[in-house]
């Protein structure tokens, strides 16, 4: 997979920041962004399998980011990169 095929969407499920979500998507799935309403309309208990079949490829809220911004595995001012390398790292996904 190559960097320009992946996109971050921030994702808001709720009016908590708790419910603030970052979304390292792949384009070739969903090359508009993740259709939250529609995902929305799922049953709560299918909600992560309808996120991978939408092509999320890793989830995090903000304060896992915010863990691993301090813990310098992603940069801050280059977020969409920084998680693609994590991802990459991770094995989640495998670079072209």
């Amino acid at each position: 997979m190559k960097f320009q095929q992946t996109s971050l969407q921030k994702i808001e499920l709720g009016d908590q920041p708790e419910d603030i979500y970052y979304c390292l998507i792949d384009l070739r799935l969903s090359p508009n962004g993740l259709n939250i309403q529609k995902i929305r309309l799922t049953d709560p208990r299918n909600i992560d399998q309808q996120f991978r079949q939408h092509g999320c490829l890793m989830m995090f809220d903000e304060s896992e980011i915010s863990e691993l911004i301090n813990r310098e595995e992603l940069d801050a001012d280059a977020l969409h990169r920084s998680l693609f390398n994590l991802a990459i790292k991770e094995n989640v996904i495998k670079e072209d």
